[in-house]
């Protein structure tokens, strides 16, 4: 999940430099799709979060029960 999270961050990350730069090079805007695919660096962030926090919950549990049965 963290894999899918920092691809879809960096695909999120690449879209928004691809539709700032026009408008700062003065050159015509991107159509108004390109900027809704920005909005996945957001999503993507997410996704990562969502999977660290996962992986770090399994990695508490099985300490713990590794732990329990070493008593």
């Amino acid at each position: 999940m963290v894999r899918i999270g920092a691809i879809l961050f960096a695909v999120g990350a690449v879209a928004t430099i691809a539709t700032v730069l026009p408008l700062f090079l003065g050159l015509h805007r991107l159509p108004t799709p390109a900027y809704f695919v920005c909005m996945v660096m957001p999503l993507g962030f997410a996704v990562a979060l969502v999977g660290l926090f996962r992986s770090a919950r399994g990695q508490r549990r099985a300490a713990s029960a590794q732990q329990g049965a070493a008593k």
